[in-house]
């Protein structure tokens, strides 16, 4: 049977770049651009993406094609009877447990969108005055909910099943070739919106001015953290996607147009963010997370012009966002499944989703009636994230470096990237120095520190 493939060199950037902007570049890039000196980590976020970023995905790509298998097929041919094979175990574990606690995060996105459009979240509730109130109290009574956040969640799951069952070509690719273009209008709308706000020039300002005093070895690791983060390293996504992409693909140009993609995603979240911020007069909020997303923003839009159509198109734009990259981190266990078990498509998609809904629901109510259950003091949704997050996305990151630069055939990154010698590319050298030494060293650099940060 021969092996699904993308059916449009479009299609193909859509999907992958889909797969790289999420919802780490709607809320997580803000946060961290506030925390570690605006335009400062700003620059140090581009050369981490420019010099670490596009190599190691190259390495993942010329993986994922060459192997033409999911992350742990391609482990065991390119290197038969070794261990190798464990790290795309762990690579099929870690986006299986990230998709237990974002699809939570996608369901309260839903939910808001759907808020957005009757209204509902703007709607007063008994006993909070202002809007900061009135949004605290609109998202506690939403997660406070026994049933409410469980069935956004699984909504969204079942959205995420009915796109995979499509498969390849009619599921993933159509999915990404409606999502993404409509993902950068909104965002362009949006930016359009906030940047003609009075006060928004100071917004602008800070968020491009830079503030290199607040620069210290970790504001770096945060760059570090958030350049593998942002562009999907290390969770299986683009090495099972490169294994769908066809033999003329140019995986240089793609890595450039997915790394420029998602660098622009999240520069343009800053314009709009930080200019409606000082433009309503709350820069001072907290930035972090949830509290971002799901309280400060509504404030925000609240006090600017045509309230519920800004909120309607910004949790639009989450949800695409968000759809599209849990899709991907979905399709890594269900090509695993299909690979290792022989299961059909239908099969392994209802094997990876059905799982999901009682990890998923555990993680929702881990916000609500199961708050006060922890392991190591973290709820079940925390510990997730920690997990995933600090070690076993670096680990497979460091890994797939070390694989692709000292025990696959040495010509694998050089026959990829030219196309078996098809295309002239001249960065195949630093690329090739930078597999080796420099990105396992500084993945390792992350790992290591956050070990000693979190004890």
């Amino acid at each position: 049977m021969a092996r699904n493939q993308f059916a449009s060199k479009l299609g193909l950037l859509a999907a992958t770049v889909g797969s790289a902007v999420g919802l780490g570049n709607i809320w997580r890039f803000p946060a961290e651009t506030a925390d570690n000196g605006g335009a400062a980590f700003l620059l140090l976020y581009i050369a981490c993406i420019a010099i670490l970023g596009i190599p190691a995905m190259l390495a993942e790509f010329a993986l994922g094609r060459a192997g033409r298998s999911d992350s742990v097929g391609v482990f065991r041919k390119m290197a038969p009877g070794t261990r190798w094979w464990l790290i795309g175990i762990v690579s099929v574990v870690a986006p299986f447990m990230i998709n237990a606690y974002y699809f939570v995060v996608e369901g309260w996105t839903f939910e808001y969108l759907i808020s957005s459009v009757t209204g509902d979240l703007f709607a007063p509730i008994e006993g909070a005055t202002t809007n900061s109130e009135i949004f605290a109290a609109h998202m506690g009574q939403y997660i406070a909910s026994p049933w409410l956040p469980i069935l956004a969640t699984w909504t969204v799951i079942l959205i995420n099943m009915f796109v995979l069952l499509g498969g390849v070509a009619k599921g993933i690719e159509r999915l990404s070739n409606i999502m993404m273009p409509t993902l950068f209008v909104v965002l362009i709308i949006l930016c359009g919106v906030t940047l003609s706000l009075p006060g928004a020039a100071d917004g602008i300002a800070w968020f491009l001015a830079p503030d290199f005093s607040k620069i210290t070895f970790s504001t770096v690791i945060s760059a570090l953290g958030q350049a593998f983060f942002s562009l999907s390293l290390g969770m299986g996504i683009l090495i099972t996607y490169a294994s769908y992409y066809p033999d003329d693909a140019r995986l240089t140009r793609t890595s450039v147009i997915v790394v420029a993609s998602s660098l622009l995603v999240a520069v343009l979240v800053g314009l709009v963010i930080f200019p409606a911020m000082t433009a309503t007069g709350l820069q001072g909020q907290e930035l972090r997370g949830t509290t971002l997303v799901f309280r400060t923003l509504p404030e925000v839009f609240a006090l600017m012009p045509a309230t519920g159509l800004c909120a309607i198109l910004f949790f639009l734009l989450l949800f695409a966002a968000a759809l599209t990259s849990t899709v991907s981190l979905l399709e890594v266990t269900v090509a695993f499944l299909v690979e290792r078990l022989n299961l059909s498509r239908r099969a392994a998609v209802l094997w990876t989703t059905l799982p999901l809904l009682p990890l998923s629901a555990v993680c929702a109510l881990s916000f609500s009636t199961m708050e006060d259950v922890k392991v190591f003091g973290l709820t079940i949704f925390d510990l997730l994230d920690y997990i995933t997050s600090n070690y076993l996305l670096p680990l497979v990151s460091i890994a797939v470096c070390i694989f692709v630069g000292w025990v696959a055939p040495r010509t694998l990154l050089r026959d990829e990237m030219s196309n078996h010698g098809r295309l002239r590319c001249r960065v195949i050298r630093p690329v090739e120095m930078v597999v080796r030494y420099l990105a396992p060293a500084l993945v390792l650099l992350i790992l290591v520190w956050n070990l000693v940060r979190n004890g």
